[in-house]
C-alpha cells in the first residue's frame, strides 16, 4: 500500500453512521456538515422541525442525512431518537446540544442552573444510554464506536463572564467523559471530548456580540491568529477522533481553540 492511500484510509470515515445532537446551529451544524462531506451518514437531532428538516435536505447532497425532531431533555425526545435509529449500528455519537443562560450571583439562579445542567450534563448521559445498544452493535476491538462530548474551554479557564452554570456544566461533562472513557472501553467504545474556543454561533453572538466573519475582541481572541474557529478546525478534530487515526484514544479532552485557555498570548 502506498503512503498516500494509507493516510487516506487512516483518516477515512466514509460509510460510518453518526448521530449529532444540537445539529442545526453553531458547532453542531459545523460538525454535521463536516461529517457529511466526509461521507458519514448523519442523523441530525434538533428541537426545531423546520430547521432540522432543512439541514437534512442540505446535507443529503453529500451523503444521506436524516432529520430527528427531538428535545434531548425529555423522555419523548429520547424515545424519538431511539425510534429513528431502530436497531441500526451506530459508529459515532456527538453530544453537542447545549445552552448558556445568565445565572446572576445576586439573584435567583436556580432555574438557570437547572436548565443548563439538565441539557449540558444530564442529557448527554441519557442520550448515550438510549443509543448504547446501537453503539455496541457497531463496535469492534480494532475500530471502536466513538462518543464525542462537546465541552468548552470554559472547562479549562473560567474567563471573564459570570457564567457560573455553564462553566460548571462543561467541567462536569469533561469529567464524565473521562469516567465514561474508562467504563465504555470494556465495550469497545471510546469516549472523548472536544473543548471548542470561540466559534460563530448563536451563543457567541448572544454573549459576545460576535457575528459570522467577525474577529473576536482582544479579550477573547486566540493566541494563534486571533480569529474565531472555522468548519475545517472542528471537522479536522472530529474526524481525527472518529477515524482509524484516533482509534486508540479515549478519555481525553481536546481543546480546539487556537490556544485560548491553554496558553497565554504574549
Amino acid at each position: 500500500m502506498n503512503a498516500e492511500k494509507r493516510v487516506a484510509e487512516l483518516f477515512g470515515v466514509a460509510g460510518k453512521r453518526a448521530l449529532v445532537t444540537g445539529a442545526t446551529a453553531g458547532i453542531g451544524r459545523l460538525i454535521a456538515q463536516g461529517l457529511a462531506e466526509a461521507g458519514v451518514k448523519v442523523w441530525a437531532v434538533a428541537r426545531n422541525a423546520g430547521e432540522v428538516d432543512a439541514l437534512a435536505r442540505e446535507l443529503s447532497a453529500n451523503t444521506p442525512c436524516h432529520a430527528i425532531t427531538a428535545d434531548v431533555t425529555s423522555d419523548e425526545g429520547l424515545a424519538a431518537i431511539k425510534a429513528a435509529l431502530g436497531d441500526l449500528p451506530l459508529d459515532i455519537l456527538v453530544n453537542n446540544a447545549g445552552i448558556n443562560v445568565d445565572t446572576p450571583l445576586d439573584g435567583d439562579g436556580r432555574e438557570g442552573f437547572d436548565t443548563v445542567l439538565g441539557l449540558n450534563v444530564t442529557a448527554p448521559f441519557l442520550v448515550l444510554q438510549k443509543v448504547l445498544p446501537n453503539l455496541e452493535k457497531a463496535a469492534t476491538r480494532e475500530d471502536p464506536s466513538r462518543v464525542i462530548n462537546i465541552t468548552s474551554v470554559a472547562a479549562l479557564d473560567p474567563g471573564g463572564l459570570p457564567n457560573y452554570s455553564y462553566a460548571a456544566s462543561k467541567s462536569a461533562l469533561a469529567m464524565m467523559t473521562r469516567q465514561l472513557g474508562r467504563h465504555l472501553a470494556k465495550r469497545n467504545i471510546s469516549c472523548n471530548a472536544i473543548a471548542p474556543g470561540i466559534f460563530p454561533s448563536r451563543m457567541s453572538e448572544k454573549f459576545l456580540g460576535l457575528k459570522p466573519g467577525d474577529t473576536p475582541p482582544p479579550a477573547w481572541a486566540s493566541p494563534l491568529g486571533g480569529r474565531a474557529g472555522t468548519l475545517d478546525d472542528i471537522t479536522g478534530a472530529t474526524i481525527y477522533l472518529c477515524s482509524r487515526a484516533g482509534a486508540w484514544v479515549t478519555g481525553i479532552m481536546l481543546p480546539v481553540s487556537g490556544g485560548a485557555a491553554t496558553i497565554k498570548s504574549s
